[in-house]
């Protein structure tokens, strides 16, 4: 018998950092936080990190999920990356 390939090397669930960057501002880890919680159940406020670039202008938000499943992860990305307030989603 052989097995199906699989889409991914990650078994779900799994904890998933999400970093996403955007210009400096004090709603932008809020903003962050709304498109990841249209995907994710409960994200829990110790799981979000903020920083700010050397220079100030661009804050770095990192939010870990549980993660459930490639589709849940693709919309994740996808939102994120339609966001006008959002440079990159990694």
């Amino acid at each position: 018998m052989t097995e199906e390939p699989r889409d991914t090397l990650l078994e779900f669930p799994c904890d998933f950092p999400i970093k996403a960057f955007g210009e400096s501002s004090e709603d932008f880890p809020q903003k962050v936080l709304t498109i990841i919680q249209r995907h994710a159940d409960s994200v829990k406020s110790e799981s979000i990190q903020c920083r700010k670039s050397q220079g100030g202008k661009y804050d770095a938000v990192t939010i870990t999920i549980t993660a459930t499943s490639k589709s849940q992860l693709d919309d994740i990305y996808q939102d994120l990356t339609a966001s006008p307030d959002v440079i990159m989603a990694l």
